[in-house]
């Protein structure tokens, strides 16, 4: 009797063993099949993607085909656009294929009464290599002598603009010049003169007679160069006055001309030894 029921047992044991291998045969299967249906997918996917770029690229002309050619139904308006484009392109760029420069419009004189601290501190600091000072201040003193008449008083600036401050002064400034009235004017400039406006305040001064004009300068600008130097040669021989700003000066123009806020200007620690430096250049230009 004990036999029979381990017999029986130990059948039950291989069925269920076998039922257990059978299900993982079974969902071994499965797993490998459904990895194959993925697969499929993913290049049905890539194939119809593979249409829709190619479809897209004969929209727009390009050569898709085995041979490098562009069918001509499906291709020719695309052509067709691209050339009208390119002549488009031509036109514009003139015959050469070269882009024509665009002309920018020069930037306005600013006028004012008081100039920004910062700008002050930046413009006029009389540094031998002015880095980034790309404008030109030049704040006025213009006594008429007469009492009544008061002092004429302001700050133009400029930034490669069609006029130079120096030539803005007589155009827009002082541009009614009364013979019978004696000037003395004053400029403090954050920098000397170019050779163009040398020239022409010069030329100015030598048609206006009864002008008296001194010019109190941070820097030196560009003096090592000849045409500078002729240029400010030019200036005194024609009666202005050419200094260097002193500390004791660029006092005077932040109490004068910069929204100071009734604060006290305190000269940067260099800025004696480089009033000596451009003082000393200065007159062996004027020799």
């Amino acid at each position: 009797m004990a036999d029979k029921k381990g017999a029986a047992a130990s059948s039950k044991l291989l069925v269920r063993k076998k039922e257990r291998t059978t299900k993982t045969a079974v969902t071994v299967e499965v797993k490998k099949e459904v990895k194959k249906e993925m697969k499929r997918e993913v290049k049905r996917e890539v194939k119809s993607s593979l249409v829709k770029k190619e479809e897209k690229v004969l929209a727009v002309g390009e050569k898709v085909e085995g041979n490098g050619d562009v069918p001509m139904e499906e291709g020719a308006t695309a052509n067709e656009d691209v050339a009208n484009g390119e002549a488009a392109a031509a036109k514009a760029n003139g015959a050469n294929g070269e882009y024509e420069p665009i002309e920018l419009p020069p930037w306005e004189i600013i006028e004012g009464d008081r100039i920004d601290p910062f700008q002050f501190k930046f413009q006029f600091k009389n540094v031998e290599y002015s880095s980034g000072r790309n404008k030109t201040f030049l704040c006025y003193l213009v006594d008429k002598g007469k009492a009544d008449a008061g002092l004429m008083r302001g700050y133009l600036e400029d930034e490669h603009s069609g006029a130079h401050a120096e030539q803005a002064f007589f155009l827009q400034t002082l541009p009614d010049y009364d013979p019978a009235v004696k000037y003395t004017i004053t400029w403090y400039m954050s920098s000397s003169p170019c050779a163009v406006c040398a020239a022409k305040i010069a030329e100015a001064l030598q048609a206006r007679k009864s002008i008296k004009m001194t010019l109190f300068s941070a820097r030196l600008f560009e003096w090592e160069d000849q045409d500078i130097q002729a240029g400010l040669n030019a200036l005194s021989q024609a009666g202005c006055k050419l200094r260097m700003m002193k500390p004791m000066d660029f006092t005077y123009v932040w109490d004068t001309f910069v929204e100071n806020d009734d604060l006290t200007f305190t000269p940067w620690e260099d800025c004696q030894d480089n009033y000596e430096y451009y003082h000393e250049k200065l007159a062996d230009i004027m020799q």
